[in-house]
C-alpha cells in the first residue's frame, strides 16, 4: 500500500504563495491518479486538485488559475503550487489517490492570514 507525507504549509500573507510536497512510498504510486484535499475548521474534506498517471489535471473551480498540481513520478512525489492565496484557502491539506484510497496522512496547515 502507498502511504504519503504532507510537507510544505505555512503561513503566508493573502496574495502569496506555497508549494506543497506529497511524498509518497510504495511500489504502486506511478499507477495511482492523485489528488490534493483540504479540509477547513468546521468544514468536510474537499477535493481541490487531481493529476492523471499521465499528467492531465483537473481542478475545483474555486482554485482555477490559482493553484497547480504536478508530480514526479521518479521521486514518487506530488506537488501542489498555491498561487494567489486568499483567507478561504485556509485549511489542512491532504493528499490521496483520487477517491481517498490510501490511509490519510497527518496533513499540512496553510494559513493565509495578514
Amino acid at each position: 500500500q502507498v502511504h504519503v507525507v504532507e510537507s510544505g504549509g505555512g503561513l503566508v500573507q493573502p496574495g502569496g504563495s506555497l508549494r506543497l510536497s506529497c511524498a509518497a512510498s510504495g511500489s504502486n504510486f506511478r499507477f495511482l491518479a492523485m489528488g490534493w484535499y483540504r479540509q477547513a475548521l468546521g468544514n468536510h474534506r474537499d477535493l481541490v486538485a487531481t493529476i492523471t498517471t499521465g499528467g492531465i489535471t483537473n481542478y475545483v473551480e474555486s482554485v482555477k488559475g490559482r493553484f497547480t498540481i504536478s508530480r514526479d513520478n521518479a521521486k514518487n512525489t506530488v506537488y501542489l503550487q498555491m498561487n494567489s492565496l486568499n483567507p478561504e484557502d485556509t485549511a489542512v491539506y491532504y493528499c490521496n489517490a483520487v477517491g481517498g484510497l490510501l490511509d490519510w496522512g497527518q496533513g499540512t496547515q496553510v494559513t493565509v492570514s495578514s
